[in-house]
């Protein structure tokens, strides 16, 4: 199994912080946040999950000399040919605001009736800057896009997202309930399999 005794949270995101946090417990592995160790975050100018996560893991490693983790995930909506995608937290533009981002795409959903709709992340961890072979691991969740915001819980686009087979938002979830089901609870347990396999 690859030891890691601390690790580097490539987010300033405190809804990730705090679901990597929870996540992360069980290992006794410290989780410092990049925002703690001064380091400010990095470009994200990819159009892949993949190569945004590898850039935010490699730049946070090399600037604190530690291990670090990163995630790229948004949400991707059929009816929009998988926008917002990549672009989910700055899909409203910037300031950067979840209210924003929720209220364009209930706008941009206006006269889709195909509701479909999958949360995706990816996950890289990176254990120095030079790591030619990062472990990734990836998760999907898939739901539906609601015509109304519902539910208090969660962060992103939780409001929107409609699950039918449980009848609630992912805002209405607990955290516990989220992370057994979410895009981001699945990577994290693909991620924890293949560091026992290493």
């Amino acid at each position: 199994m690859i030891q890691l005794e601390k690790l580097v949270i490539a987010s300033n995101n405190p809804g990730k912080l705090a679901e990597f946090q929870l996540l992360l417990q069980p290992l006794g592995i410290e989780v410092v946040t990049q925002a703690q160790l001064g380091i400010k975050e990095a470009e994200e100018p990819h159009l892949t999950f993949i190569e945004n996560a590898l850039a935010k893991a490699r730049h946070v490693s090399l600037e604190s000399g530690l291990p670090a983790l990163a995630d790229d995930s948004g949400i991707c909506v059929d009816a929009l040919n998988g926008a917002p995608g990549v672009f989910s937290a700055r899909y409203a533009g910037f300031p950067l605001s979840d209210e924003r981002n929720n209220r364009a795409l209930l706008e941009a959903m206006k006269t889709h009736s195909n509701r479909s709709a999958h949360y995706y992340c990816v996950l890289v961890l990176m254990r120095s800057a030079g790591d030619a072979q990062p472990v990734i691991a990836e998760g999907e969740w898939h739901g539906e896009i609601a015509r109304e915001q519902r539910g208090e819980g969660g962060f992103g686009y939780d409001p929107l997202f409609w699950l039918r087979e449980l009848g609630k938002m992912s805002a209405e979830l607990t955290r516990e309930e989220k992370h057994a089901i979410s895009h981001r609870g699945k990577a994290m347990k693909v991620l924890l399999e293949k560091l026992k396999a290493h």
